[in-house]
């Protein structure tokens, strides 16, 4: 199924035709598909039982049905039993068959077509119109030999292969119904005038205020307005501590309410969502072509025309040259190339393993957008990260306040404070909840001005003010020389130093730090370990960076670093030939994370870190990434082994098919044979891929 084909209603690919999968993690409808091909299965093996009965009595020691009844009457009943197999139980394939050749797009359905399609019609001719045939041809009793059987057979054997493959592609949307299921479909609604009432899910509207009883699931995004409770998030995050929740702080829908009673808001409904999100994204991975994929489709695109070519010599060497009856081993033996040719194996060898692949991620809290970043991610040496929200729990605090000494604390913060109001960035809101946190009573500048990666600047009580880092300051023209030793001290203990001035003087400095996740000292050790270059790339003076850096064995630093340059250095690690992955979360964070071969996203981050990104953590965990890893790896090594089953299968099963081995060992490959070998090299790749979900990562 090419990802690229999309319509409003089911069908079946156009270009390889095999069914179209629904978008959105909507799984009904091929579960409908797939309970019609289980009927037309049953229905076609009890039709086909009394034929395969009849043509296995006709081989038997002492001809049981001779003087019973006539081989044409035989011939006849076959007819009844096997006709509504073939039309009816084969029409969908007959169907795309013919699709592909008016669209001049020939794949596996148009081999399965012809080869189904002449037996049964040469078997028809032969017991409708006999006399049709040469005498040369027909055998005893003067009956030209049919091969009903074989149409039947292969016939209920291809519907068998599909019926295995919608239940493979059933199993592996499962990640996707668990995460559609965690969904609660109803919500307690708090009418405006107090009253409470039970609300379907779509009903709600943003800013509706919902209670959350204790043991309920939290019905969507929102946010706390009264209460406290403790969270079960695992489901989401893959972390088993239940999370403390209480006013002001943010709930993900989904998730499972503990002994506490909560009243939220509701900021993200339907498809905004963080569930009806990662259900899109998992959805549309396993929609979308690794680049492996193409050498598949490429090889495919020669190799139907090449088997019908090898059909026709097969059937022609066969006509002139082979034993009597001619003919009828003419016709068997190039049935069987066209049905053992089915390049079905080949066909499935890489998008059941992504699909597979990509839903056993998501159930580790592990986001691939798309098939590429999930073949590249294994060949990554080089992995950059930000220390703010990926190293560390990006909640900074405010730790060190040293103000000039004719200026007292309580002014400098309120100086401060009032500054960082206007901005949105982690260390300003360390700042301002620093000083309310000391009683300090804060207003609002004017003319406030926020430079990206430098500082703030506005106007306090008609005094202009900056607050940022050293290397503003010194563009500004303020001499930091009074509070240099200081700075570096407090860089050295991990803190970021921020400069209050005015009037080009310093009137104090800011130390604010931000932990180090209890995760993340591991996650180093397991990235070292899988052979990774470390490169933390930030905008923190190079005295934090590099304390931050030794705290953790980060094998290099790059620090006082612009969001632009962090672009720019991925650029230059990939002129050097590097492969190189880069984990952020903020929105400065986006551009650079296009430019990496891989970009990875911290759940924890903005929507559009994780939209720029291949890769996104959903528990914003970097041990993550060494999972994603081994899963990149796991899924490419599948994909490899169901590619060597296709060609292998293909390279042996064509010969022997057109009968190369039958001058030696007198062996010949009945088109029976063929189609369940054929089915069984489907079986296999389905298998294998299926594997997947148990991949230890």
């Amino acid at each position: 199924m090419h990802p690229e084909v999309v319509q409003d209603h089911p069908g079946s690919c156009p270009k390889c035709g095999m069914s179209l999968e629904t978008r959105g993690g909507e799984v009904s409808q091929e579960d409908a598909e797939y309970r019609a091909m289980r009927r037309r299965f049953w229905v076609s093996a009890a039709l086909s039982l009394p034929v395969i009965g009849l043509a296995a009595l006709e081989m038997m020691p002492g001809q049981p049905l001779e003087g019973r009844f006539s081989m044409r009457f035989v011939s006849w009943i076959e007819l009844v039993f096997v006709t509504p197999v073939v039309l009816w139980g084969g029409f969908w394939f007959f169907e795309r068959g013919f699709l592909s050749v008016i669209r001049r797009s020939l794949n596996m359905f148009t081999l399965i077509a012809l080869g189904v399609g002449v037996a049964y019609l040469y078997s028809v001719a032969g017991t409708v119109f006999p006399a049709l045939f040469p005498e040369a041809l027909k055998g005893h009793e003067g009956q030209v030999p049919i091969y009903f059987e074989a149409a039947a057979v292969i016939t209920v054997l291809v519907i068998l292969g599909q019926v295995l493959e919608l239940k493979a592609r059933t199993q592996t949307s499962d990640a996707i119904r668990s995460l559609l299921n965690l969904a609660p479909k109803m919500a307690r609604l708090i009418r405006p005038d107090g009253t409470e009432a039970d609300t379907p899910l779509d009903e709600v509207k943003r800013g509706d205020k919902l209670r959350v009883r204790p043991g309920e699931k939290i019905p969507t995004d929102g946010v706390v307005l009264e209460g406290a409770s403790s969270v079960d998030e695992s489901m989401v995050t893959g972390e088993s501590i239940p999370v403390e929740k209480a006013k002001g702080l943010k709930v993900i829908g989904g998730t499972v309410n503990g002994t506490g009673s909560l009243v939220m808001q509701a900021e993200r409904v339907g498809s905004e969502t963080l569930l009806s999100q990662i259900v899109h994204m998992v959805s549309e991975a396993q929609r979308s072509r690794a680049p492996i994929q193409r050498m598949a489709d490429a090889v495919a695109g020669y190799f139907v025309p090449l088997v019908i070519f090898t059909a026709v010599v097969t059937a022609v060497v066969w006509g002139f040259f082979g034993p009597e009856p001619r003919v009828a081993y003419a016709l068997v033996n190039a049935v069987a190339v066209l049905i053992i040719a089915c390049p079905c194996a080949l066909g499935l060898a890489t998008p059941m393993s992504i699909m597979v692949g990509v839903g056993r991620g998501a159930l580790e809290g592990i986001l691939i957008k798309n098939a590429e970043s999930l073949e590249i991610f294994r060949k990554v040496d080089t992995l950059i990260f930000d220390k703010t929200g990926t190293l560390t729990e990006g909640k900074p605090q405010l730790i060190s306040v040293l103000p000039a000494p004719n200026i007292n604390e309580s002014d400098f913060l309120r100086f401060a404070g009032s500054l960082e109001r206007g901005s949105e960035h982690p260390l300003a809101q360390a700042i301002v909840k620093g000083a309310e946190a000391k009683g300090v009573s804060l207003g609002d500048s004017k003319d406030f001005k926020s430079i990206t990666g430098k500082g703030v600047a506005g106007a306090i009580d008609g005094k202009v003010y900056f607050l940022g880092n050293q290397k503003w300051m010194e563009e500004l023209g303020v001499s930091t020389q009074s509070f240099v030793s200081k700075a570096d001290e407090l860089r050295k203990d991990g803190q970021t130093v921020m400069f209050l001035a005015k009037d080009r003087q310093v009137l104090g400095i800011l130390g604010v730090a931000d932990a180090i996740k209890a995760s993340t000292p591991e996650a180093i050790q397991m990235l070292h370990k899988e052979g990774l270059c470390l490169i933390m790339v930030t905008g923190d003076n190079q005295l934090t960076a590099e304390a931050v850096a030794k705290k953790l064995g980060i094998d290099e630093v790059k620090a006082g670093a612009l969001p632009e340059e962090k672009g720019k250095i991925i650029k230059e690690l990939q002129a050097q030939g590097r492969q190189v992955a880069m984990a952020g979360d903020g929105v400065n964070d986006a551009p650079a994370l296009a430019q990496a071969n891989v970009g990875i996203a911290m759940g924890s981050g903005t929507d559009v870190a994780m939209e720029s990104a291949g890769v996104t953590l959903v528990k914003g965990d970097l041990r993550g990434i060494a999972k994603a890893r081994k899963l990149s790896r796991g899924t490419m090594k599948n994909i490899r082994q169901n590619l060597f089953f296709a060609f292998i299968y293909n390279i042996l099963g064509v010969p022997m098919a057109a009968g190369v081995l039958y001058p030696f060992f007198g062996i010949l490959l009945s088109p029976i044979i063929a189609s369940a070998a054929m089915s069984l090299s489907s079986v296999s790749v389905v298998g294998n891929a299926l594997r997947l979900r148990r991949l230890k990562i």
